[in-house]
């Protein structure tokens, strides 16, 4: 079984859950398998490189960063594997910190990264774990997780990689009271450091009753299985927007070039990004222990996107949200066809929400919302879509649907004969609409915004019981659905039933 990402790829796919543990000879097997996949990795770091431009734009230095960082882990493996008294020797990690504003392609950079990778690959977000591990999750669990990853194979399991994101949420900041340090971070801080330097993991955690029920179990089947996983070789890759960060570089950078050359630093459009130029001082000002920044040796940062960027990412990119809109239409048999100038407002309306991609979705499900939600209704199949369709999308919505509105009531027509349809066939009794019964229900149907589907089953919700009495005595199956019936169904009906007991009472005994 291939190890790797959630959505697998090239060298990975999902691993299985922990309760579709397979037979002894089945787990040699698969860490045979697991064990070619490494050996037959052979990408080069522009190879790699490449494969992420296809998902995520610019972000270049990330990407080589990551490439580089991807490809040493993977030669270090093979060389652990193909001689194990290397795996005891020292070996200096490239532990990586990913620093950028939100939204920019840190967590899709290395959400795509799982798609290669053939060794135990876990995320999580640092906000999810605390000191103690009882409120809030272990740090160590980390660890553990990415032996269920690796199906259980601890040796897999201690060359694989740990994804944290939001690492900045944990920096032990000032309070703004006045009052101190707020620590709540820093025991985690301590924890993790100790993960990214070289310790040996217990796998079975306190808190983990299940587990040590296993364990004993095994331990009562005289199975002999490693109980601890050493993090000396697992790469570490922790990412955060950092935030405030910036300014405080920035205002580092304006003193220390003060008087010659201030100018060269100056941000006149407001885009300028200065979380490249982080030394370690910036980091221990923000918040965080020497020793925790000291173990992240490489670090890289993200730059914030600009309209052009996230032109480029609906236009190209193959992980572009625009895709899962035409998809969405296409789920109703409409295409959905945009031109440049919308993709181009599109973008401006995105750069504006300050939220880097994510501000991509925002406008376009403030664009097509309400296209979503009217046009499946209508017989309408086209959308095209222009600036002026971004920038006020009720106005052309409102004028498709009155230039539709004469083919909307032959749809609606249409649907009123599926309901006749679909009442028969569920109660066995046929509902003969006249012609100015279907044009009442049209006419509601477009003056109240409701479904002919909805208006039906409301006015003849009782009429299933009612009918079967009508049957009982009359043996009557077809009933005709006239303008009054429609204005006042309950009425109609309660008329109905009385008529049919009264014929029965006059009928010879």
């Amino acid at each position: 079984m291939p190890f790797g990402g959630p959505t697998g790829g090239p060298t990975g796919v999902a691993s299985p859950g922990p309760e579709s543990t397979p037979p002894p000879e089945e787990e040699d097997q698969e860490r045979i398998e697991a064990l070619k996949r490494i050996e037959a990795f052979n990408l080069k770091p522009r190879e790699i490189r490449d494969y992420l431009d296809r998902y995520v734009i610019q972000q270049n230095e990330a990407k080589k960063v990551i490439s580089v960082a991807i490809c040493d882990h993977f030669n270090h493996i093979r060389r652990c594997l193909e001689k194990p008294e290397i795996a005891d020797q020292d070996y200096a990690k490239q532990n990586i910190i990913l620093l950028g504003p939100t939204g920019v392609g840190k967590t899709y950079l290395m959400r795509n990264v799982a798609k290669l990778v053939g060794v135990p690959f876990v995320k999580a977000d640092a906000t999810k774990f605390s000191e103690t591990g009882y409120i809030g999750g272990d740090v160590e669990d980390l660890v553990r997780d990415l032996v269920k990853a690796a199906n259980g194979d601890t040796e897999l399991a201690q060359y694989g990689i740990v994804y944290i994101d939001e690492i900045d949420k944990i920096a032990n900041k000032m309070n703004g009271n006045g009052g101190g340090r707020d620590v709540s971070g820093r025991g985690v801080q301590i924890n993790l450091l100790k993960l990214m330097e070289d310790t040996e993991v217990n796998l079975q955690s306190q808190t983990d009753m299940m587990g040590q029920m296993q364990a004993m179990m095994d331990l009562q089947r005289g199975k002999k299985k490693k109980r601890s996983v050493s993090t000396k070789h697992i790469l570490f890759i922790v990412s955060g927007a950092f935030d405030q960060m910036d300014g405080s570089i920035k205002k580092r950078l304006t003193n220390t070039s003060m008087g010659f050359g201030a100018s060269q630093i100056d941000d006149d459009e407001g885009d300028a990004n200065f979380l490249d130029k982080a030394e370690t001082r910036d980091f221990i000002d923000y918040g965080f222990e020497p020793e925790f920044v000291g173990r992240l040796p490489v670090r890289v940062a993200c730059q914030p996107l600009k309209p052009e960027d996230l032109f480029q990412i609906m236009t190209t990119s193959e992980g572009s949200v625009l895709r899962q809109y035409i998809s969405d239409f296409e789920g109703y048999g409409i295409s959905l066809e945009m031109d440049k100038e919308s993709l181009q407002e599109i973008a401006e309306r995105a750069y504006k929400e300050k939220t880097g991609a994510r501000g991509l979705m925002t406008i376009l499900e403030r664009a097509f919302r309400g296209f979503k939600f009217e046009l499946p209704s209508t017989n309408i199949k086209s959308l095209q879509v222009s600036r002026e369709t971004i920038e006020d999308p009720q106005a052309q919505l409102k004028n498709m649907l009155h230039e539709n509105l004469s083919d909307q009531s032959t749809l609606l027509k249409k649907e009123v004969h599926e309901y006749a349809a679909r009442f028969e066939q569920q109660y066995g009794f046929k509902l003969d609409f006249t012609e100015d019964a279907i044009h009442a229900l049209v006419e509601e149907s477009l003056e109240t915004d409701k479904t002919i589907r909805g208006l039906c089953e409301r006015k003849f919700h009782d009429f299933n019981h009612g009918l079967t009495l009508i049957n009982r005595n009359t043996d009557q199956t077809t009933f005709v659905i006239d303008e009054t019936v429609i204005q006042d169904a309950e009425k109609a009906l309660s008329n109905w039933v009385v008529a049919s007991y009264r014929k029965e009472e006059s009928e010879p005994q």
